[in-house]
């Protein structure tokens, strides 16, 4: 099982479709979605730790550890699985090609953007989009 589909898989288990559960150890549930929501805004950029963790008003350590317990992933791991996500959109109803839409969600090489998809998804932006039924 890929990556992007284990995160996906580790989520569902963990909260029902559209809602935060409170997990104990975890963020709340206005600090999580202040988290996500700035994680969509900012997907192109690099997020350091450290800026997340001052979003939400928390040591490194404790940030790293509730957002964990949150979301079921580091947040870097989630940060690109939400660019995987992303693209995978984009390849599957945009006409722009690999490479724009590797640089639209932050990565500054195809070769680099191939290769982060490619372990996320299982198969390379191209491949997936040649199978995509049209």
């Amino acid at each position: 099982m890929n990556e992007l589909n284990q995160l996906e898989h580790t989520q569902s288990e963990q909260t029902p479709p559209g809602a935060v559960m409170p997990l104990r150890g975890g963020l709340p549930a206005l600090k999580q979605r202040r988290v996500a929501e700035f994680i969509e805004e900012h997907l192109a950029e690099e997020i350091s730790l450290a800026t997340l963790a001052e979003l939400v008003n928390l040591s490194l350590c404790h940030f790293a550890r509730a957002f964990k317990q949150s979301f079921g992933a580091p947040p870097h791991r989630y940060h690109m699985a939400r660019r995987m996500v992303r693209a995978r959109s984009l390849l599957q109803r945009s006409a722009l090609s690999v490479t724009q839409i590797g640089i639209q969600i932050g990565f500054r090489e195809t070769s680099s953007f191939t290769r982060a998809y490619r372990r996320f998804v299982g198969v390379t932006p191209s491949e997936f989009r040649r199978r995509r039924p049209d």
